[in-house]
């Protein structure tokens, strides 16, 4: 089985721009996810996977100054880009994270890659980690499938697309209460974001890839760091774009079935 790890990535942010090129210890944002895609157990390829909109040719250039795959796709339709990214590159399933999530747990992240590995999920998720730590995975035939039949074409949130158990093989990982620091952003869409994740890195040496762990029992130690974001909150889906996709599988969840079984 081949088994990949997808970042996507774009440079459009109006909140905090330019964003995944911001400085970390030494390494840009992006970059500092990178490094961590590099510790992840069972992966084959690591692809970077950008737009064609030429203001993205940053990230691929970075792709390629740290030995990774890079790929350009739809702008918009973030679960196209993937799903052309996986079939361009022969995966059968593939790990995902955002290029803004520069401490997404890398044990769980292990976690995902086995579970894909090892089972027959279409889509594998954690529960407990804060926002920002937490990648998922899924299964190239599955994802073709919902982009075959979507009505959605800007698919920046994209869970409410597969994460349904009555349709997809689904797993959901729940996370060790070890590991659960509550509600809480480890992201950077805002500026607070950046400078609370800077403060983060400051507090261990710049060659250093912190394990999730090592992020948690920070905080623990220094709750304060956690206040330096606190007044941001993270953006919910829109409740019509929810009542769309539910409708939609409501009246073609025969026909998604169908085309699932046929998948093999």
């Amino acid at each position: 089985m081949n088994i990949g790890f997808l970042i996507t990535a774009r440079l459009k942010s109006s909140r905090l721009p330019l964003k995944l090129l911001k400085d970390l210890g030494g390494r840009s944002v992006v970059e500092r996810v990178i490094d961590r895609t590099k510790q992840v157990s069972y992966v084959n390829d690591i692809v970077l996977c950008t737009s064609t909109n030429p203001q993205d040719r940053p990230l691929a250039d970075l792709a390629l100054k740290n030995n990774i795959y890079y790929f350009l796709g739809s702008e918009e339709d973030v679960l196209k880009r993937l799903a052309d990214a996986a079939d361009f590159f022969e995966m059968d399933c593939f790990v995902n994270i955002t290029g803004e999530n520069p401490l997404f747990s890398i044990e769980y992240a292990n976690l995902i890659a086995d579970s894909l590995r090892t089972g027959h999920y279409d889509f594998v998720y954690l529960e407990g980690l804060p926002i920002g730590c937490a990648c998922y995975g899924l299964n190239t035939k599955a994802l073709k499938v919902i982009c075959e039949v979507k009505k959605e074409v800007d698919t920046e949130i994209w869970g409410m697309l597969i994460n349904r158990p009555d349709i997809f093989r689904v797993k959901k990982i729940e996370v060790s209460p070890a590991f659960n620091i509550g509600d809480v952003r480890i992201t950077t869409d805002y500026i607070e974001d950046y400078q609370m994740i800077q403060k983060i890195y400051s507090n261990f040496p710049n060659a250093h890839t912190p394990s999730y762990f090592e992020v948690a029992e920070l905080l623990k130690r220094k709750p304060e760091i956690l206040k330096i974001n606190a007044m941001r909150k993270q953006l919910a889906l829109d409740p019509q774009v929810i009542k769309r996709i539910d409708t939609f599988y409501t009246e073609h969840k025969d026909m998604v079935l169908e085309m699932l079984s046929k998948r093999n």
